[in-house]
C-alpha cells in the first residue's frame, strides 16, 4: 500500500466497482486511508461486508459496500446514486470490475461472448455515462478504467476478454475528449498479472509464475497493493493535465515483448 499522501482526494466521494477482493478491496482502504468518502459495489455478499469491515478496522472510516451486479445496468445505476446520495456527487470513479475467463476462440459462442463484454466493458461504459452529470455539476472529476496488457502482447485463449480489455482503453480517449472541457480526467490503467487471490487459486503455477517474471524487468510479481498508488495520482490533482492516457503498470512486461 502507498504511503504517499494525495490532500485533495480527503473527503472526495468515490465510488469503486468490484471493490469485496482483490484489486478493489486494495483502492477502497487506500481511498479510505486518504480520508475519502468511499462507497463501492460488488456481487459478493459476505466479502462485500468483510471489505467493509476491514477497512474499517485498518483506516477508522468504514466504507459504503453496495451489493449489485454490475452486468445489471440498472442496478449499477441505482448503487450509484445510493453513494452519491450518502457522499455527494461522485468525483472519482474507478471502473475495477473484471472477469478474466478463459476460452479459445473456437469455444466461444455468442452467449459467451456477450457475457464477457458485459462483465468487463460494458458496465464501464454505464458506470461512466451515470457519473458524468454530477461531476459536471461538481464542477469536474476523475475516472479511472481498468484495462490490461493483455491485448497489447498479443496473447490467445481468451479473445472476449482481451477485446474487452482493449474496448476500455477507446472508451478511456472517448471518453476523455467528450469530457474535458467539463474538467473531467478519464484515464485507463493496464496492469501486468496481479496476483489475487483468485488468480493464485486457478491460474497460478510454479511454471507459469516463472515465465512472467522472466519476462519482467523488475524482480517480484505484481500484488493488488501495487495498483493503489497509481490510481490515487490519476483520481488526484497530482495528475492534473494527464487525460485520455493508459498507463501501464506491469512491472516492465511490456518493455521487454
Amino acid at each position: 500500500m502507498t504511503n504517499a499522501i494525495f490532500p485533495d482526494l480527503k473527503d472526495a466521494s468515490v465510488f469503486v466497482t468490484g471493490g469485496a477482493s482483490g484489486i478493489g478491496a486494495a483502492l477502497v482502504q487506500g481511498f479510505a486511508a486518504q480520508g475519502a468518502r468511499v462507497a463501492f459495489a460488488d456481487i459478493q455478499d459476505k466479502a462485500t461486508t468483510d471489505t467493509a469491515d476491514a477497512v474499517a478496522k485498518a483506516t477508522g472510516t468504514r466504507p459504503l459496500g453496495l451489493l449489485a451486479d454490475v452486468t445489471d445496468v440498472a442496478a449499477l445505476r441505482s448503487a450509484i446514486d445510493t453513494a452519491a446520495d450518502a457522499h455527494g456527487p461522485i468525483t472519482v470513479l474507478v471502473n475495477n470490475a473484471a472477469w478474466d475467463d478463459r476460452k479459445g476462440a473456437l469455444d466461444v459462442d455468442e452467449a459467451y461472448w456477450d457475457k464477457m463484454q458485459s462483465r468487463n466493458l460494458k458496465h464501464q461504459f454505464f458506470a461512466a455515462q451515470a457519473v458524468v452529470p454530477g461531476m459536471q455539476r461538481a464542477g469536474g472529476g476523475r475516472i479511472v478504467n481498468f484495462s490490461s496488457i493483455s491485448y497489447m502482447m498479443g496473447m490467445g485463449d481468451y479473445p472476449a476478454y482481451t477485446a474487452a480489455k482493449a474496448g476500455i482503453t477507446a472508451l478511456t480517449r472517448s471518453f476523455a475528449r467528450e469530457f474535458g472541457r467539463d474538467n473531467i480526467r478519464v484515464n485507463a490503467v493496464m496492469p501486468g498479472w496481479v496476483l489475487t487471490p483468485r488468480q493464485m487459486q486457478l491460474w497460478a503455477t510454479p511454471e507459469s509464475l516463472d515465465a512472467v517474471q522472466a519476462r519482467m524487468c523488475l524482480a517480484d510479481h505484481l500484488k493488488p497493493d501495487d495498483m493503489v498508488g497509481p490510481v490515487m495520482f490519476l483520481a488526484s490533482e497530482a495528475s492534473t493535465v494527464i487525460t485520455g492516457q493508459a498507463i501501464v503498470v506491469d512491472g516492465g512486461v511490456v518493455v521487454t515483448g
